[in-house]
């Protein structure tokens, strides 16, 4: 998917990043730093990543109840009873620092989307972690499109 996004021409590729940025676990991180090598307008970038990925907490936050069932019954089929790696780290945040802490590590630890289920297993409500996530995507959104804009600006200079 990436070679063909990188690829693509005019608008499709900022559609294929917006695909990429919705898809699981392709945060900011990824996806911005991908869109300004490929020459595409920086600002530009930063709003499709933005919008791709708060689309998918705006989705999750929405249907939450149903994806709990789905998990519940997979997990109970499968005879998995601990957390992962991944929970047992986003619990640890959720009880040290609780949502805004968890909102604002959790891109670079944990990932933004499975924090979002996990606020959402711990009891938070929809309306706060949407809105904290969403916060939090748009603070490392500005500071990843800043740092790749200048830093491979400052390699090419090199």
């Amino acid at each position: 998917m990436l070679e063909w996004a990188e690829q693509a021409e005019g608008i499709w590729q900022y559609a294929a990043l917006f695909l990429l940025a919705a898809a699981p676990w392709l945060d900011v991180f990824i996806v911005v730093p991908a869109g300004i090598v490929w020459g595409l307008q920086p600002v530009a970038v930063a709003i499709v990543g933005f919008a791709g990925n708060f689309l998918m907490i705006v989705l999750l936050g929405l249907l939450f109840n149903t994806y709990r069932n789905w998990r519940d019954k997979r997990r109970a089929a499968k005879g998995v009873t601990a957390e992962n790696k991944r929970e047992t780290r986003a619990r640890n945040l959720w009880e040290r620092y609780g949502l805004p802490g968890l909102a604002l590590l959790a891109p670079v630890l944990v990932g933004t989307d499975l924090a979002a289920l996990m606020a959402l297993t711990f009891g938070s409500s929809r309306t706060r972690v949407i809105g904290w996530m969403g916060v939090s995507l748009a603070v490392w959104t500005v500071v990843m499109t800043v740092s790749s804009v200048y830093g491979f600006s400052y390699i090419n200079w090199i």
